[in-house]
């Protein structure tokens, strides 16, 4: 079976579990159990598209750990409830893999707005939870001991979007737009004040519903107000692709820093011309970007397995399907290490220094569950997209 055809399978599982062994080969384990881990992505709905990259790495490492004999003989297992965008159906999956399924952990979900319902309950059922969601609040040692992030923060993000706007640019008056989300909705809360502490003129903020077709109002509203930058915030390529498209036909030259959906294949495929991606510049991460034409060694190996797996990169980024490479590597190596008991993979992870993702590099301890590094939050300029990885922006140094 194809690498695209396992992936079309995995998308098409919205209302129930997958059990990946069953549509991936499957070695001659010694008749142990599978080993049950939760997974809470959006594969449909308009939040998709970070869901659907990570879903194609993290489907490709089940694959190589359960060729290679599982974790310590017993074959991976992920019990897949596809939370469709939805916050709602997020909180409905978490009771039925905790209390049913009995999972050893829960990676995921992989989007914002789900994750900010769905952590509590997961914390409240004492079940280890790694997600790669970036609102600040997601992670609280006192409140959510057993969650831990393997991505940077709203803060570590909007530090480097901001940065780029006032010091690599030196533009000052900022329109920021959101789409209605939580984490739309949040990241503006972030954004907007530590703009402001920069000296930035917040010229215009509001949050967007995203399936609105007609954003040209709002760009009007921005341009009247004297904006020299757009930054917007939304995981929607639709959202997304019609803030360029307005841009465009408006024949306002101005640039565009923010969300790093903004680069993505979707988004490509949704502009009515190619040179409305000009001026564009999106977050990424430092090991997935390319620096004097190459990738970071550990990332070119990396796109030469996907090559050859026939994954598909036109609308997806290289760092999410790294992500869920990494997601999954890091979890078969805890329960390799630590069998599947709560309390052994939390000091396992409260103890993880540098690990060295293809993605990132993580690090936590006790007090700091949040594990990324500052220097591999960096912005990228879309435009030069190729194997889902783009050029750093101009004026980043390798």
């Amino acid at each position: 079976m194809s690498m695209r055809r396992r992936q079309i399978l995995s998308g098409a599982t919205a209302v129930g579990a997958l059990s990946l062994a069953s549509s991936l080969p499957k070695p001659a384990f010694a008749q142990k159990a599978p080993i049950k881990v939760g997974y809470l992505p959006a594969l449909t709905g308009p939040s998709s598209s970070t869901g659907v990259g990570i879903n194609r790495g993290a489907m490709l490492a089940v694959e190589a750990i359960n060729k290679a004999g599982g974790v310590n003989g017993a074959p991976i297992e992920l019990i897949v409830r596809d939370t469709q965008s939805d916050p709602t159906k997020a909180v409905n999956a978490v009771a039925e893999l905790t209390k049913r399924e009995k999972v050893a952990l829960i990676w995921g979900p992989l989007n914002s707005g789900e994750a900010l319902a769905a952590t509590p309950l997961i914390a409240r059922d004492k079940v280890p939870m790694l997600h790669p969601c970036w609102v600040d609040e997601l992670i609280d040692v006192a409140k959510y001991p057993m969650s831990f992030r393997q991505a940077p923060t709203n803060t570590q993000v909007g530090i480097g979007a901001n940065h780029y706007v006032l010091d690599v640019l030196k533009l000052k008056k900022v329109a920021v737009i959101s789409d209605t989300t939580g984490y739309g909705t949040a990241s503006v809360k972030t954004y907007v004040p530590m703009l402001k502490a920069k000296g930035a003129e917040v010229v215009y903020e509001n949050h967007v519903d995203a399936a609105n077709p007609d954003l040209k109002p709002e760009l009007l509203r921005m341009q009247s107000a004297g904006a020299q930058a757009i930054m917007p915030w939304s995981v929607n390529a639709g959202f997304l692709s019609r803030i360029l498209n307005t841009r465009g036909a408006m024949g306002w030259d101005v640039p565009v820093v923010g969300q790093t959906t903004l680069g993505s294949g979707q988004t490509k495929a949704l502009l009515e011309k190619p040179e409305n991606w000009n001026k564009v510049y999106s977050n990424n991460f430092r090991n997935c970007c390319y620096v004097n034409g190459k990738l970071p060694d550990r990332a070119a190996v990396f796109v030469d397995r996907l090559k050859g797996a026939k994954v598909e990169f036109s609308d997806t980024l290289l760092w999410w399907v790294a992500l869920g490479w990494d997601g999954v590597s890091l979890i078969a190596e805890t329960l390799k290490t630590t069998g599947t008991k709560a309390d052994d993979i939390v000091a396992y992870w409260n103890k993880l220094t540098n690990w060295p993702g293809i993605y990132g590099t993580v690090t936590w301890t006790p007090q700091q569950h949040n594990g990324f590094p500052d220097r591999e939050v960096v912005m990228c300029e879309v435009n030069s997209l190729r194997d889902g990885a783009f050029n750093l922006a101009p004026g980043y140094s390798s």
